[in-house]
């Protein structure tokens, strides 16, 4: 089920088994979320549309670079993990425990901070896994839809 009403997006992205809401002014994004399968909405401005055909790009090319303009959010802890994140290549993955190491904290503050992160894909929290690869939990879910999306993303990186 949707927990926002499309209204509150300025456009929405069919992938396959889900979607991705956009929401966004003019001069930059404010979320990507995840939302359940269902339609698309056409982007209502030209940042939304741009948004939409970088998304659409990536989930064609896992290789695709966005350049997004991005509105500065979260802790100054979240930050540092979504600029860890940000930086894990491509058809790579991490683990909290890694991650966790390089900014000296707990794997599980790590945790909290990707399941905050507001701009899915663009920062890859997806290639955070657990130790040992599992999965781990994704978009503050253990279970549910949002562990199929996290496996279809790895699928299609190569993992």
């Amino acid at each position: 089920m949707r927990q926002n009403i499309p209204e509150s997006y300025q456009a929405i992205v069919a992938a396959p088994g889900f979607c991705l809401g956009i929401r966004c002014d003019d001069a930059e994004i404010h979320r990507i979320a995840f939302l359940e399968a269902g339609p698309e909405l056409a982007p209502t401005n030209a940042l939304a549309m741009e948004a939409a055909r970088q998304l659409r790009a990536f989930l064609a090319d896992a290789d695709f670079r966005f350049s997004l303009p991005l509105r500065a959010s979260g802790t100054a802890f979240q930050r540092r993990v979504w600029e860890q994140i940000a930086a894990i290549p491509g058809h790579q993955t991490r683990t909290y425990g890694e991650l966790a190491k390089a900014l000296r904290n707990a794997p599980r503050a790590v945790g909290q901070a990707c399941g905050a992160n507001p701009f899915p894909l663009v920062v890859p929290c997806h290639r955070v896994i657990a130790t040992g690869g599992g999965l781990g939990g994704f978009a503050r879910q253990r279970g549910g839809f949002l562990l199929d999306v996290k496996r279809w993303l790895l699928a299609h990186e190569g993992h």
